[in-house]
């Protein structure tokens, strides 16, 4: 039988493992349960990968994110390891054919959704597989205290009963509260744990307090010109700070969640390639991204926890080499982050409401209304009973969280244009056709970049703001669509939604208020902590960091914003030591080191620094003097 060690070599070409990887791989291959909290890039998924492919059978997979689960899946089948990803969208007969595969093709791991598990059927399949061990990644989603909660993963636990086989929980980011409650909600049995410093000694955390971002992006990528990631909060910022850096010399492309596959594919491949160096992504970006020579992660805007800041700041310097973790901020952000973040929880009474005009929207009479599908447009649902979009998608997707209803967000963007005539064109169109002007100048306000690429209209948000209906906005488009002026894309469907279970309205707010508290308290706790990583002037940011997730025996890092500022202080003490001494009459370093009690190296870097600064000098008895 083959070993891990030559698995690895085989299959990944590294002649040695990563620490503690070899130690979790052993203990999976003794068939023991273990908790990996490994921070990013640390390797997590060679730890369940290799022990998959040693051990008799197929590993089951249990992943959260469709295009984390393709990007592991795809660079498995580029190592010449069968695997397979039941994701989303697969016909019933498709997924049966390659449940088939699994059981009859020598596959070696299977990928699956926590949701995906939830079909009886699917796990009535999964059943009958030869199944070696069950690898949980992303675990913390287990967890009501994590950042990223997913009911379906509480679920996980039952198949406990069914597999007699090691199960592995992996992930980057967990608080003590949350291991613990990763370890039990998955009923792991006396489980092995291996725990990697959160420190990353080759990355540096700076804050910058800045006005003027651009100029500041302008100095750090003349001081740094390697492959960069630019952190936004929206995608029509992507598009905008992209255009920017390339009007000034810099190569940059962008990403988001709403381009097409082939536009994601193409723009990624760009950067992969350095035909751009630059990246500028919302935090769709980054999943199973391994890119090495990443120099500098940048955010623009507060991240809402830690964890995220953490992850996203954390795919600089993956080879080893000295990279930067940037966020630029100012005093506006922090609002505007609050506002955003924290203003849209909603509350019990609140939450209440959204659930009553759901019901009365799809006409549910009291206890009726389960598990049919009903379609839903959250803009004309807002609308219609003139609710906050932004609370009610956060009441909505809680909904969702406690299993009251399924919510699937398939696209709530109905309408995708670009303008295919120049902007000088569009102006005279407007000058000819001034019914339509209002219309037309209201999309080019609100999309500045539908020249450059397609972009998905809200049209509702379109047909507010020019007094228009939204049957009018559609109308138009597809009037323009058809002369030739825009490229448009109607999708036919929207969100959909199912009610799990009956119509009880007290009841059922009542119920879940206890966990729309804890949501809440836990969501303003972590903002809280991203915002004392912000403003605390004088704790190492590496060290923040550490302490955060549980770490007491974290030391400065040397190099965060911080460490550096306060190094600068001391610095300064030391060059002002060693002129008053000097103002007594010149002395030799040995002296010198003998008064001012400094050790060796200080000493020579302060002397060095005032010599080129002209401020002292060394004369004819190779003493130093004042100038």
């Amino acid at each position: 039988m083959d070993s891990a060690l030559s698995v690895l070599k085989k299959h990944w070409g590294f002649d040695t493992f990563r620490s503690p990887q070899e130690a979790i791989i052993q203990n999976v291959l003794e068939g023991n349960d273990t908790f990996a909290l490994l921070p990013t890039g640390g390797g997590k998924s060679i730890c369940y990968q290799i022990p998959a492919i040693l051990r008799p059978g197929i590993a089951l997979v249990i992943s959260p994110l469709v295009a984390l689960m393709k990007d592991q899946v795809e660079n498995l089948k580029n190592k010449d390891i069968k695997a397979i990803a039941l994701t989303g969208g697969i016909s019933f007969e498709e997924t049966s054919n390659l449940l088939d595969n699994c059981q009859f093709g020598n596959y070696k791991l299977l990928y699956v959704s926590p949701e995906r598990l939830q079909q009886e059927w699917v796990l009535d399949r999964i059943k009958e597989l030869d199944i070696n061990l069950i690898a949980i990644d992303e675990a913390h989603c287990i967890s009501q205290w994590g950042h990223d909660f997913r009911p379906a993963y509480l679920k996980i636990g039952i198949l406990k009963s069914f597999f007699n086989v090691p199960f592995i929980a992996l992930t980057a980011t967990a608080t003590p509260r949350v291991q613990e409650d990763i370890c039990n909600l998955l009923a792991l049995k006396n489980p092995t744990v291996f725990k990697k410093s959160f420190a990353r000694e080759n990355l540096g955390y700076h804050v910058i307090y800045t006005e003027d971002k651009t100029s500041k992006l302008k100095q750090i990528f003349d001081k740094n010109p390697q492959p960069a990631i630019i952190y936004v909060r929206n995608r029509k910022a992507c598009l905008e700070i992209s255009n920017q850096l390339n009007q000034l010399g810099y190569r940059s492309t962008y990403y988001h969640g709403g381009l097409l596959p082939k536009e994601k594919d193409k723009n990624m491949k760009l950067w992969l390639d350095e035909k751009a160096l630059i990246i500028v992504a919302t935090n769709a970006f980054g999943m199973g991204i391994d890119k090495p020579n990443v120099k500098t992660v940048i955010h623009l805007q507060v991240p809402e926890n830690i964890e995220n800041y953490y992850q996203e700041a954390g795919r600089a310097g993956r080879n080893g080499q000295k990279s930067f973790a940037i966020l630029l901020t100012h005093q506006f952000d922090i609002k505007l982050t609050k506002e955003q973040f924290i203003s849209v929880l909603p509350d019990k009474a609140f939450l209440k409401k959204v659930y009553q005009c759901l019901t009365n929207f799809f006409q549910i009479a009291y206890g009726e209304g389960t598990t049919e599908n009903y379609v839903f447009n959250l803009h004309q649902f807002c609308t219609k009973y003139q609710l906050a979009i932004q609370p009610t998608f956060a009441s909505i997707q809680f909904l969702d969280r406690q299993g009251i209803v399924t919510f699937s967000n398939e696209n709530n963007d109905k309408v995708k244009i670009q303008f295919l005539i120049p902007s000088k064109e569009v102006i005279r169109y407007c000058s000819l056709h001034t019914k339509d002007q209002a219309i037309i100048e209201t999309l080019l306000r609100t999309y500045p970049g539908i020249f450059e690429q397609v972009i998905a209209v809200n049209t509702a948000q379109i047909a507010s703001k020019s007094n228009h209906t939204e049957e009018q906005v559609v109308q138009l488009l597809q009037k323009l669509a058809q002369q030739e002026v825009i490229s448009l894309q109607l999708v036919t469907h929207d969100s959909k939604l199912i009610f799990n279970e009956p119509r009880e309205d007290d009841y059922t707010i009542n119920r879940v208020q206890k966990f729309l508290i804890q949501q809440n308290e836990q969501k303003i706790a972590q903002f809280s902590a991203m915002l004392n990583f912000v403003f605390d002037t004088k704790t190492c940011k590496s060290v923040l960091i550490s302490n955060y997730f549980g770490e007491t025996d974290a030391t400065d890092c040397g190099m965060c914003s911080t460490c550096m500022k306060n190094k600068k202080k001391d610095t300064k003490v030391t060059y002002d030591r060693v002129i008053e001494i000097l103002r007594f009459g010149p002395l030799s370093s040995q002296e010198l080191q003998r008064k001012t009690d400094l050790s060796s190296e200080d000493l020579i870097f302060a002397l060095q620094y005032l010599l080129d600064n002209t401020s002292i000098r060394l004369n004819e008895n190779k003493k130093y003097e004042l100038i």
